[in-house]
């Protein structure tokens, strides 16, 4: 359970201005162009930690007044009910993300990549495959 160690005096509710979701990790072209359409949108990232991919969206819960208080306090989603200062937008501005990217031209050079490598490592498979078989 959440617990104010003094830290949510110094909030600008940083974390009531976006949301994160997972989104299904890219393997083909066309999971790329899926998440490019995501970067094409106002208010959007992406970004990567721990493996895993997120969408991003920028976008402030109605429930945050203008002093950073939330007018649902008490009843506030459990997400809200466990986010933790330690991990707080304000008292801890680094990630860990091994991609971020906030357009679809970052999106599409990472792809590029990406697929080319994915194509190597299939073509020297197969060529050991058949080396196998010989």
């Amino acid at each position: 359970m959440f617990k104010d160690n003094g830290d949510c005096k110094k909030c600008r509710g940083l974390c009531c201005r976006y949301f994160g979701l997972p989104i299904d990790t890219p393997e083909t072209p066309g999971d790329f162009d899926d998440i490019r359409w995501y970067l094409l949108h106002k208010g959007t990232e992406v970004y990567v930690s721990d493996d895993d991919w997120y969408l991003n969206v920028k976008n402030t819960c109605k429930h945050l007044r203008p002093d950073y208080s939330c007018t649902i306090y008490e009843t506030r989603p459990r997400i809200c009910r466990q986010y933790a200062t330690t991990k707080c937008d304000i008292t801890s501005d680094e990630y860990d993300h091994e991609h971020h990217f906030y357009s679809a031209e970052q999106l599409e050079e990472y792809a590029r990549g990406f697929l080319r490598e994915k194509r190597r490592l299939a073509q020297l498979r197969g060529k050991r495959r058949r080396a196998r078989q010989r």
